[in-house]
């Protein structure tokens, strides 16, 4: 279990090839004219983690299961997309579908491939998705606050979407208080309120500075989160093998590919946390939100153990790799014994015990 991370962006700024990049596939066709990706593709992709390669082999388990990354690379969108251009109505369905958006835009000049309008501006290309995504929202709450469908609202919620709407009418963000209102608001569908990272595609040359329409992007939208990649690069990354991938990037002087990059950067946006399960069968990392109780941690495993859930037995990762077995480190005192109050922590190996 991990997160969708939707792929989006104006026709032509190279979400196809980071797509095929990130899953390393060839799944997506890559064609310089717009709505090459009619469908959107999906890749599911493996998030490495030493600490489980570590955790398998101490434990010597048959299987290792690595948590995973859902990628969709999702049809390019254009002015007009909450009116049904382009494949608008098609787009904004199928991005309602996922947990956090990647708005991709084009920072590279090129004469072979054709920009949508006809000119490279990442700011306005954002503003475009922006305004789309706005429209679409509003259009939604407009929907649920007609006469018809407003009887099946509670008041409270009118209200709320009331204040919504009126947020989104001033080109406001929408604001969100507390778990309930965003449990409402995320029923509906709206995509102003998924998380998002903005991806500069930028060409060889800027990858390791960057260029003037990255500092354009970085400048405009300094509170969001803003990674500089190279499609291209990665592309040609992930088709070598992993000695000759080493040797590539140290070449041109890369420490960490694009992958790498956005599952750091969707962990902290969507506050996630990783923990372990190792035996001698299987060792697996599991994904769940930051400041999960263990018996809703247990569930990600089998819906049961959340109802049947008696304790936790918890030891650090680090812990278990420098004495080498849950049962060492029993013996040197770090294996604790955790109720139904625990916080599953980030790289903490579990071992749940349930009612029959």
């Amino acid at each position: 279990m991990g997160f969708k991370c939707g792929i989006v962006g104006l026709p032509n700024v190279g979400k196809s090839t980071l797509f095929n990049a990130l899953t390393a596939s060839k799944n997506a066709e890559a064609a310089n004219f717009p709505f090459c990706t009619i469908d959107p593709n999906i890749g599911i992709v493996d998030v490495v983690d030493e600490r489980l390669d570590k955790l398998t082999e101490l434990s010597k388990s048959k299987k290792k299961i690595y948590t995973n990354i859902t990628f969709v690379d999702i049809a390019g969108l254009v002015k007009g997309a909450s009116k049904g251009e382009g494949l608008g109505n098609k787009f904004l369905s199928h991005i309602r579908e996922v947990d956090a958006i990647i708005h991709l835009v084009r920072c590279f000049d090129s004469e072979k491939i054709t920009h949508v309008n006809s000119k490279i501006n990442p700011v306005e290309d954002l503003e475009t998705i922006k305004t789309e995504i706005i429209l679409s929202d509003i259009d939604i709450i407009q929907k649920k606050l007609e006469k018809g469908k407003k009887k099946l609202l509670e008041e409270k919620q009118i209200k709320i979407l009331e204040e919504k709407l009126n947020q989104l009418n001033e080109g406001k963000e929408i604001s969100i208080n507390g778990s309930d209102e965003k449990k409402f608001l995320s029923s509906l569908g709206l995509l102003s309120i998924k998380p998002k990272i903005i991806v500069c595609n930028v060409d060889e040359e800027s990858l390791a500075n960057g260029n003037a329409f990255t500092k354009e992007v970085q400048n405009k939208y300094s509170n969001e989160k803003v990674v500089t990649i190279c499609a291209d690069i990665e592309d040609q990354i992930m088709s070598l093998d992993n000695s000759e991938r080493e040797t590539f990037m140290k070449e041109i002087g890369l420490n960490k590919t694009g992958l790498n990059q956005l599952i750091k950067e969707g962990y902290e946006l969507l506050n996630l946390d990783t923990f372990f399960t190792s035996g001698p069968e299987e060792s697996r990392a599991w994904t769940v939100e930051k400041n999960t109780l263990a018996p809703k941690a247990a569930s990600v495993i089998h819906t049961d153990f959340e109802k049947n859930f008696i304790r936790a037995e918890a030891v650090t990762c680090e812990d278990f790799i420098k004495f080498g077995s849950a049962e060492k480190c029993k013996e040197n005192g770090k294996l604790r014994i955790e109720g139904k109050d625990y916080i599953v922590k980030d790289g903490d190996v579990l071992y749940f015990r349930v009612n029959p």
